[in-house]
């Protein structure tokens, strides 16, 4: 039996912990761009192209890989419009997928909605921690309980002891916890910075840009 593992914008990376055990002779990944991801809230038209094409480089890639690939692009006249409909599909279309596995998300509203996916779609639905960041959600939420403000300095002041990086012994590296001071400098009188590069565009790149 397989399962359908799908994979959001944001987590376009082989180290997902939902892509750590997939079997490319039963499993499917599944990408999808629909637009109520697209559209919940206002976007910049830039930064839908910039994820849909970053999501068709990364599908070429698992597939140049040997894996099956199931990628609805947002204009395909079979796209269902959202990610809950897009995995209801990918089971029905093929019997031998009987579960899915999804790495959390980290938006709220939708990592709500996955919650139930399991009893709706009537299946095991698998919803793994992102191990990508040095702390998890209940750590931050241990962290901010009782606190009357959510700085996020203090935060990152924690994580930086915890880890080391940036560290030298329990004294931050320089003396100082941040530079913000510096950062908001003026360039010096007249300095000229060096010109943008101009990125060689690919096809799938081109492609988004015109839809």
């Amino acid at each position: 039996m397989g399962t359908v593992r799908l994979v959001l914008g944001d987590q376009l990376s082989r180290d997902l912990s939902s892509l750590q055990d997939v079997n490319p002779g039963k499993d499917i990944i599944l990408m999808a761009e629909v637009s109520e991801e697209a559209t919940y809230v206002r976007h910049h038209k830039q930064k839908i192209a910039f994820l849909f094409s970053a999501m068709r480089h990364f599908a070429a890639e698992l597939e140049r890989e040997g894996f099956t690939v199931r990628y609805r692009t947002i204009d395909d006249p079979k796209n269902k419009g959202n990610l809950f409909e897009e995995v209801r599909s990918a089971l029905k279309a093929d019997k031998a997928l009987t579960s899915v596995c999804i790495t959390a998300c980290g938006e709220y509203r939708l990592a709500q909605e996955m919650a139930s996916w399991e009893e709706r779609l009537g299946c095991p639905v698998t919803i793994l921690e992102d191990d990508r960041f040095l702390a998890t959600p209940e750590e931050f939420a241990a962290w901010a309980k009782g606190r009357k403000q959510l700085t996020m300095e203090y935060f990152y002041r924690e994580m930086r002891k915890k880890t080391g990086l940036l560290m030298d012994g329990d004294k931050p590296v320089g003396g100082q916890w941040n530079y913000d001071a510096e950062n908001r400098k003026k360039l010096p009188k007249g300095y000229t910075p060096p010109g943008r590069p101009a990125p060689k565009i690919k096809k799938q790149t081109r492609n988004v840009h015109k839809l």
